[in-house]
């Protein structure tokens, strides 16, 4: 089996009585893009941190390319790219002077690549970087981490700040890479930007994993929302344990909308089908259904450091 490039084994941190990272493991496979999303305070970036050997952990452990993160950090950091959630510059340096800076302290060039890049965000890379607001800030760093050679890029909350054209930009690129065979570790809480670019994704809830898999995997575990108009009553469909939240249409008979569990799906179609359908729209869980549903299990308690 193919060695893990990301591999976390129940991590750990704590700030003295505070438990920041509680339990977390999780790996991220070759050419493999991984969504690590909570909200923020859930501990995606303490996780992502000790990661980079910044944070040293309290307990388990966390291994990239094989290799300890805190013991073998500089052999590690060759290899990796990364863009933090909020950028900060050089403030005499002109955007063009930090991209090449950022560069060479990865051992990288200036390339065409660069250029292309530096068009399509569309930054004028000539003006100091103490003008630049949060979004040019974070398109200097993200310049700088598509323009490098990398086997491993980490982006912890990368389009804070980005209009939404760069922010699909963004996601091309993220796409480009996963087309290249790269490993893409994503942490964020835009849902609909991990839903179209991640292969599985992991949620993050108070310092602990509480879900690992393919969006796919994790539907089959959520509900299927249904609005179905039959020729026959729907007293018995209403009544089925798969069936929850019936609402029938207070303008149109033998209609109504309820919600059924994915993986009861078959037979709650099977009943519908003797009722003989009219009309039936099915519509799968979102990503931000799966999440909320996590998060509405116990609410927020006791938030981690972001």
């Amino acid at each position: 089996m193919t060695e893990p490039v990301v591999n976390i084994q129940h991590l750990q941190k704590n700030f003295g009585s505070f438990h920041a990272l509680k339990d977390i493991t999780l790996d991220v496979q070759p050419g493999e893009v991984f969504g690590f999303i909570g909200p923020n305070g859930a501990g995606k970036s303490t996780t992502i941190r000790t990661l980079l050997g910044i944070l040293k952990a309290s307990g388990g452990s966390a291994r990239i390319f094989g290799m300890d993160v805190w013991k073998d950090a500089v052999a590690i950091h060759k290899r990796i790219a990364y863009v933090p959630g909020d950028v900060y510059l050089w403030p005499n340096l002109s955007g063009g002077e930090a991209i090449d800076l950022f560069l060479r302290l990865s051992g990288q060039k200036h390339s065409a690549r660069t250029d292309e890049l530096i068009k399509l965000f569309d930054l004028d890379v000539r003006k100091k970087c103490r003008s630049y607001s949060k979004g040019n800030r974070q398109k200097v760093a993200l310049i700088a981490a598509f323009s490098t050679q990398a086997d491993l890029y980490i982006f912890d909350e990368p389009t804070s700040g980005l209009d939404p054209l760069m922010e699909e930009i963004f996601q091309k690129q993220v796409l480009a890479l996963k087309d290249a065979g790269k490993s893409v570790l994503l942490s964020s809480h835009i849902l609909s930007e991990v839903e179209r670019m991640c292969d599985r994704i992991g949620i993050i809830r108070a310092g602990e994993i509480v879900e690992t898999g393919s969006l796919a995997d994790m539907r089959k575990l959520s509900r299927t929302n249904i609005t179905v108009q039959t020729k026959d009553a729907l007293d018995s469909v209403s009544q089925l344990p798969a069936v929850h939240g019936f609402t029938p249409d207070a303008k149109v008979a033998n209609k109504a909308s309820f919600a059924v569990d994915s993986e009861e799906l078959d037979g709650v179609i099977a009943a519908l089908g003797k009722l003989t359908i009219v009309s039936l729209q099915s519509t799968p869980p979102t990503l931000e259904d799966l999440f909320l549903r996590y998060y509405n299990q116990k609410g927020d308690e006791g938030d981690a450091q972001k």
